[in-house]
């Protein structure tokens, strides 16, 4: 089977989509399976010479601030035409993430096509993403009506991660007509040597010295909560000196110097490490030697840090908008709260008043949890099996015929 995937951009920081397409691909090719991407990354961008599935940038020649809303929706007019040309290269399309140019592409060219297409919202139709931004949620409604919402309904499928991420999206855009399916998600285990791994985490945070700590991994961003998760600590490790936190990620909007104005005030300041951006073995050894993954998050479809995490065999420390935390809990792999500074404290001060062996106990049940649900090969055999069953049905005489 031959695979393209659409992506806005294939850079890592840009969070876990990318994540799992590069996962999903080696389990592919470990199938004899061959996928390619399609992005909006400019051709020479160092991530996509550096990414390990051939992509095909149509991006400006040099890097685009995003500063503005056209800017960030990633106009590239050379996508069309190649998708034209090419669609047929292939024996599947996925279209991952909406509301950039890659969305009205695909919806110009995908519908028209004998090649059938899934689109992985990857949590996109949250209705979270309306809250306090009613101008940008009008917007959307309008992209909707003539690109998303098309693009969805012709979609041989709509992936979801979870069933909540699934119910959830059908209250945020009128009308919505999709063939929903969750499939689950995942990410491979990891490697390496753990020592080693912990060793070079430890040398690229040299303040931590060896004392304990909880990490937070990921876009240091409103969304996640990083701002409530510094007071919660504040608030919870008074009562534990000795514990430290890391807050490690990319800084997209400046909100950093923000929440460190915030532990000045709170007197944390000298307890939380900002190593940035961490990757290979120091992000490894990092998993590996925490005490615990926090993400407080207010709108998570899946997270694939905290897969990570469970995979190391830490505990993860949630909030209930992360929309796994039901596996989670039923796992006894970590803690769940309520996604606020009131509830991720108390969160925080259950886990560290807890001895040694209880502790030890749930990251046992971290790694059954990962082994059990999480593992990369898990979904993908529910995704491989979503793209047989589109194939299976999908009529050879589609060209500009809406499937009903």
């Amino acid at each position: 089977m031959r695979v393209l995937e659409i992506i806005g951009s294939v850079n890592p920081q840009d969070g876990g989509a990318i994540e799992g397409v590069l996962r999903q691909s080696a389990v592919r090719a470990r199938r004899g399976q061959q996928t390619h991407i399609a992005s909006l990354d400019w051709p020479d961008a160092p991530w996509v010479r550096a990414c390990p599935v051939k992509t095909f940038g149509f991006g400006p020649s040099k890097p685009d601030v995003r500063r503005w809303p056209w800017q960030r929706y990633g106009y590239a007019p050379q996508l069309i035409p190649w998708l034209r040309e090419h669609v047929t290269d292939y024996d599947i399309v996925i279209v991952n993430g909406l509301w950039n140019y890659t969305s009205l592409a695909a919806r110009c060219v995908l519908p028209r096509s004998t090649v059938p297409y899934v689109v992985f919202p990857h949590g996109m139709l949250d209705p979270w993403f309306r809250v306090g931004r009613r101008l940008n949620h009008l917007a959307k409604q309008m992209l909707w009506l003539i690109s998303e919402g098309p693009l969805l309904a012709d979609a041989g499928a709509v992936l979801f991660t979870t069933e909540d991420e699934m119910m959830r999206a059908m209250d945020a855009f009128r009308p919505y007509d999709v063939r929903g399916r969750v499939v689950g998600y995942g990410t491979a285990d990891l490697e390496g040597d753990p020592a080693s791994q912990r060793a070079a985490f430890r040398r690229a945070v040299p303040a931590l010295a060896s004392r304990p700590f909880l990490l937070f991994l990921g876009r240091i961003h409103r969304k996640k909560g990083c701002d409530i998760l510094v007071e919660a600590f504040a608030r919870a490790a008074s009562a534990h000196p000795e514990m430290n936190l890391v807050i490690a990620g990319p800084d997209p909007d400046g909100l950093r110097a923000v929440i460190q104005a915030t532990a000045r005030a709170t007197g944390v300041a000298e307890r939380i490490h900002w190593p940035g951006m961490l990757s290979g073995d120091v992000k490894w050894g990092a998993l590996r030697d925490c005490k615990a993954l926090v993400l407080p998050s207010h709108q998570e479809n899946f997270g694939v840090v905290v897969a990570e995490a469970l995979a190391a065999g830490r505990p993860v420390l949630i909030s209930d908008q992360v929309n796994i935390w039901r596996d989670v809990k039923a796992a006894g792999a970590g803690m769940v709260a309520t996604d606020d500074v009131e509830g991720t404290s108390r969160m925080l001060g259950d886990f560290l008043a807890l001895p040694a062996p209880a502790i030890e106990r749930m990251g046992g049940a971290a790694r059954a949890c990962f082994l059990g649900r999480f593992e990369v090969s898990i979904a993908a055999e529910a995704i491989n099996a979503a793209l047989e069953d589109v194939r299976t049905c999908w009529p050879s005489d589609r060209a500009h015929q809406r499937r009903r």
